[in-house]
């Protein structure tokens, strides 16, 4: 058990990312996520049995009442009983829908108090992050990583570190902590979304849009821009890497000054504490 738990903890480096011929959400990572997820389930048991009703509803009326089978047609325009139902029924459907609808959207528009703030602005075609806190701020760009670079990044691994995903300078955030997100774009429409947070807010120019996340889970997380924003629309995802309070404070204080030296200094800690729990059983 021991040793099963330690490679769990290993493939936490890659935590959640898109996967191929994938027809359900990624793995949720954050409370939002989970709330996500679990009224996509609710709402399909309303979807699937409606869905199947008026498909057998369509075909019993095409075949009962199709012109060979009554050449003299019915001349009703009016029963009671079925525009009541048709009427109370979708009704009730739809408050059994909203009720748990609006206790989500509450959620998702009451953050706790944010420990972190993070400005995001989409460019074409990468995005650039800044981190405002402390006395030294810390900013950089994030781009899509090159197959030539893998090798001098150390992100040679494929599962960790996608193609098309991966990218030269992740956003780092620590794990159970109160992200804010401010989202802004530089030229055209952008959109910042990251499915495993349950988070899409469009970068709009000129604009300064506000979202938030908590992760409750340490690891590797890709999105992309969900806006269709020029040719080079495919090629400027998102990566986020959620690390424990410790980890993230090394690597803030050190990236202000050397940001690739940050980067393979919390990617050494990580392999280290990975192999020393793999170690120990």
């Amino acid at each position: 058990m021991g040793v099963l738990s330690g490679l769990l903890g290993a493939g936490s480096a890659y935590a959640a990312q898109p996967e191929p011929w994938q027809m359900t959400f990624q793995p949720a990572a954050s409370a939002i996520m989970e709330q996500i997820v679990w009224f996509e389930r609710y709402t399909l048991w309303f979807i699937i049995p409606i869905t199947l009703f008026v498909m057998v509803l369509l075909a019993w009326v095409m075949i009962r009442y199709r012109a060979s089978a009554n050449p003299v047609p019915s001349k009703t325009s009016h029963n009671t009983a079925v525009e009541i139902v048709w009427t109370v029924g979708p009704v009730v459907i739809l408050l059994f829908l909203a009720i748990p609808s609006f206790q989500l959207l509450t959620a998702q528009y009451s953050p706790e108090e944010p420990k972190l703030t993070v400005k995001a602005t989409g460019y074409q075609w990468y995005w650039g992050y800044e981190y405002q806190a402390g006395d030294a701020p810390v900013s950089f760009d994030s781009v899509l990583l090159k197959d030539a670079d893998r090798a001098a990044a150390g992100k040679e691994d494929r599962k960790a570190y996608p193609r098309l995903l991966a990218v030269d300078n992740e956003m780092v955030v620590p794990v159970n902590t109160t992200v804010r997100l401010l989202v802004t774009g530089a030229d055209v429409i952008h959109s910042f979304s990251m499915p495993a947070f349950g988070v899409k807010m469009d970068a709009v120019t000129g604009r300064s849009n506000e979202t938030w996340f908590k992760a409750d889970k340490e690891g590797m997380y890709y999105g992309q821009c969900s806006q269709i924003c020029g040719k080079d629309h495919a090629y400027m995802p998102i990566a986020i890497h959620v690390v424990s309070q410790a980890q993230y404070d090394t690597w803030f204080a050190a990236a202000g000054k050397d940001l690739p030296g940050a980067y393979k200094a919390l990617t050494a800690k990580i392999d280290t504490d990975k192999n020393v729990n793999v170690a120990g059983n």
